[in-house]
Formats: C-alpha cells, structure tokens, sequence
C-alpha cells in the first residue's frame, strides 16, 4: 500500500467518531516534541514547508555549532588524559544525536507514511472492542514516550544548570577568572571568556541540549508508539481469528478470512516500514548506548569517592535515562517478536476443525507468515530484544572494569 492509497481511504467521513481525540491522544506528545525540531512531517496540501525547513537547518546550525569547537577543544587543547575521559562520553552522545537527527531528516517521507497509516488505522475502527484494545496499547506507547521525556530531560536539566552553577566561576593559574561552560569550546576561533561570546556560547549550548535530548526522546518515542500500534493490530486479528470459529452457521466464512488476511498483510507491510525507519537510529543507539553507559557509570563512581554529590545525582539520573531509552527500544523489540509469532499458535488453539476443509488450508499462510516475525534490528547487525540488553549492560560492566583496572595499575 503506498502513501497516495492511504491518502485515498482517508477521503471522507472518519468511521471512528472518536478519531480526532484518539489521535490527539495517542501523538500529542511526539508531535510537540518532534515539531519543535523539524521533524514532524506536513500534512496539510500545498503547505509551507519554509518553517520545517528553517527549523531543521536552525538545529543543524545549533548542533554543529556546539558540538565542532567541542571536539576541537578536546583533540588540540585538552592535554590531560583523565579530563579527556571525562568528556568524551558527552562529545559521543552529541555525534550519536547528530547523526540520529540526520537518519530521521532522510526518512521523514517514510515517517509521514506511517503516521498516515497511523491515522487510517483510527479512521476506520468501527466495533468498540476494536477501538479498546487500540487505546490500551496506544496508551503503552504514549506512556513509554512520557517516561522517556521525564527522564531525559531530568538528566540534561541538571547537567546543562544546577551541575554547571555548583562548579561555579574560578581562577585559574594564569589569574582569569574562568565563568562555566556546558562543553569546552576551542579557543583558537574565538575567546569563549569574553563578553558577548560567552552569553552566546552558554545561549547556544543550552538550546543544544534541548535539541539532543529531544532527538532521543522524539526517537523512542516515535518506536514505541510504531511498536504497540502494530501490537494492537495484532490482537485485533487474533480477536477476529478467534471469532471465526465460534458461529454456529458458516455461511459467509470467506468474506471475513479474506478480511483477516488482508489485515495481516496490511500489518506485515507496516510492520517492514517501521523497521526499515528505524534500523539506522536504532543502530546508532545500539553502539552508542554500550560506551556511554559504561564511561557515565565510571563519572558515578569516581564522582562518589571525592564526595561530590551534585554530580553523583547528575550522573546517576543521566545513567538511569541512558538505560531507560535503550530498554524501550528492547522491550518493544520483544513485544513486537513475541505478539508476531503467536499468530500461528493461536490458529491452532481456535476451534479450526469445526470449519470447512477450504477454510482450514486458508489458515496454514497466515500460520506459515508467522514462522518469521516482525523484529526491530541495530542496522540487521543486532536484533533489539531483553536479551540483548542484558548483553549492553554486560559490556558496559565489563569496560568499567576494564576503566578501573586500568587507573589504578
């Protein structure tokens, strides 16, 4: 089904009389998120694309702009290797965001794609119980999105100002007074020190923050709810398979197969979409999560023992939204395998030998469909699932004790 085909279905009176406040319900908070940088696809005809365009080249601008005299600084100017360790782990999650933020930019006519199915899913639900298990796992995804953000934006929050602020201004051995930066910049551009560039630069960085933090939040989010919406779907198939068999008079047995079926195959090829969206981002988040963690959990530790608590919350609340994001993206992996490839035994488990002959050699394809479920993949290197996040943080502690051995030798 290509985008004009839904485009096309949409045309005309929503049969879900609720539509509207469902979608709200389900988007609101991805699309504010996602809006805000550039990212939420147009669907009004003949629209502006000037403010999205301005937006996404603004955040380019605010990326590069923070993240270039950063990794400067750090290559060219930092010459302590400790401090270095210090940095890199943040210097790796603006890259990882930039690069992230790229994926999403090159896939937003996928993105509006989805959406729009999205929307045609929520259009057409007619039977009530339909429409119930739609907001239940619609309403997974939504709150997955608002556990993501709260703990996001906690972490930046304190590390972008009350870590910052409690540094404080100092003096350093050529007696300047030093006033605090979000990230070192390169001083061979320009003197982030003097007055007006310190104001910008402190300005930029702040708004750059919001920008990463949003990116990983408007990802996971936009994963979470692509997965539950297709959980939903599944289920509603289950429901009718489950139907099939429990009518006394099999009379119009094929119209409601075929029904089934084209059901499957609708989810099946929305279920392609989303992953072929998400592989690189996922990918992105899959390697970066696995080094940052471990670098984050080496500030935690090394932060406790000279006492600094500020900076031991700021780390830990940071640590616990690293994992948190990476886990969303698992845990959904996993639902999405687990629903997928309980078609096939649940077309087992209906009463199956109470229908026609025809009817149960129709039901073998969407049994033999299931033998290969919907996974959610890192670039078809990893498949995302609880298993392999326990893998993540596996090797997150294995690096840290690698860190550990290493400092103290």
């Amino acid at each position: 089904m290509t985008p004009a085909t839904v485009q096309e279905q949409d045309i005309g009176k929503p049969r879900n009389p609720y539509y509207e406040k469902d979608i709200v319900y389900i988007f609101k908070h991805s699309r504010w998120i996602l809006n805000s940088i550039g990212i939420w696809p147009s669907f009004l005809k003949n629209s502006n694309q000037f403010q999205q365009n301005f937006s996404i080249g603004l955040c380019n601008i605010v990326l590069l702009f923070a993240i270039l005299p950063f990794t400067l600084h750090l290559t060219v100017e930092e010459k302590s290797w400790e401090m270095r360790l210090k940095l890199i782990a943040f210097l790796t999650f603006c890259w990882i965001s930039l690069f992230k933020y790229w994926s999403l930019v090159s896939c937003k006519r996928n993105l509006k794609y989805c959406i729009e199915f999205i929307q045609h899913d929520w259009r057409e639900v007619e039977q009530t119980e339909d429409r119930q298990l739609m907001l239940k796992y619609g309403s997974v995804g939504r709150n997955l999105t608002i556990l993501c953000l709260v703990f996001m934006y906690s972490g930046g929050f304190m590390y972008h100002t009350v870590m910052q602020y409690a540094i404080g201004t100092f003096v350093d051995g050529n007696n300047r007074t030093i006033k605090p930066l979000v990230y070192p910049t390169y001083s061979g551009l320009f003197d982030p020190q003097a007055w007006p560039f310190y104001e910008l630069v402190y300005a930029v960085h702040s708004v750059n923050g919001y920008i990463i933090y949003s990116i990983t939040v408007g990802a996971c989010g936009l994963a979470a709810l692509f997965a539950t919406h297709i959980c939903g779907q599944i289920d509603i198939m289950i429901l009718r398979l489950q139907n099939l068999a429990q009518v006394e008079v099999y009379t119009d047995l094929h119209p409601r197969l075929v029904r089934i079926v084209q059901h499957h195959i609708r989810t099946i090829r929305f279920s392609t979409m989303v992953g072929t969206l998400l592989q690189e981002v996922c990918f992105l988040e899959f390697i970066g999560s696995t080094f940052i963690i471990c670098l984050v959990e080496y500030y935690t530790i090394t932060d406790w023992e000279v006492n600094n608590r500020i900076s031991v919350i700021t780390y830990a609340t940071i640590l616990v939204s690293l994992m948190f994001n990476i886990f969303i993206l698992c845990y959904i992996g996993d639902l999405l395998v687990e629903k997928t490839g309980n078609v096939g035994s649940l077309c087992f488990m209906i009463d199956w030998y109470k229908l026609p002959v025809g009817t149960m050699r129709s039901l073998i394809m969407i049994m033999a469909m299931s033998n290969n479920p919907t996974k959610i993949t890192a670039g078809h290197i990893a498949d995302l699932n609880l298993s392999t996040f326990g893998g993540i943080l596996k090797t997150s502690l294995a690096y840290l004790s690698f860190l550990r051995t290493a400092e103290m030798s």
